[in-house]
């Protein structure tokens, strides 16, 4: 049985955090007591920032939030929400390709966690077009992504 307090993971790899991802959040905020920013690390997976550096972005970014904490996970986002008592999922959708990605993940995790609810906030418009992948791809050639990241990010490798 879920407690009195409204505790949502917001799971990502945040490579980097945009401001998609930050508009979310900030939508978020009212509806849940607590949003935990939830670094999913997959070994699998090659990120073009390490952990580090996206958790400190992540605590900048969310430090003007007083009911937010940044943390990260290995493993199943279920299984962390469950060991934070979580029972909200919070994730973004930009289009129809990303909601029928993040029903198939929602269906699937109700069956890993049927106590969990998946709150899906569609992005506003004007940040519908961000996508993690092609910010990476502007750094990787050099370019000004500054238009699609939160102000507290600054790319000194890039």
């Amino acid at each position: 049985m879920q407690g009195t307090m409204k505790r949502a993971v917001f799971p990502g790899s945040f490579d980097p955090i945009t401001r998609g991802h930050l508009n979310i959040l900030e939508r978020s905020v009212s509806l849940f007591d607590e949003v935990i920013v939830a670094v999913g690390v997959n070994s699998a997976k090659r990120s073009m920032f390490s952990l580090e550096q996206r958790m400190a972005w992540l605590e900048s970014v969310c430090a003007r939030f007083p009911h937010v904490r940044v943390a990260s996970f290995e493993g199943l986002t279920a299984d962390f929400c469950r060991a934070n008592d979580a029972h909200w999922l919070l994730r973004g959708v930009r289009n129809g390709g990303d909601f029928e990605y993040e029903r198939t993940i929602a269906q699937m995790t109700k069956v890993l966690h049927p106590s969990l609810e998946t709150v899906i906030l569609f992005t506003d418009p004007e940040f519908a077009h961000i996508h993690s992948n092609v910010v990476r791809e502007i750094l990787k050639n050099g370019g000004d992504a500054s238009a699609f990241v939160p102000d507290d990010l600054a790319f000194p490798d890039a």
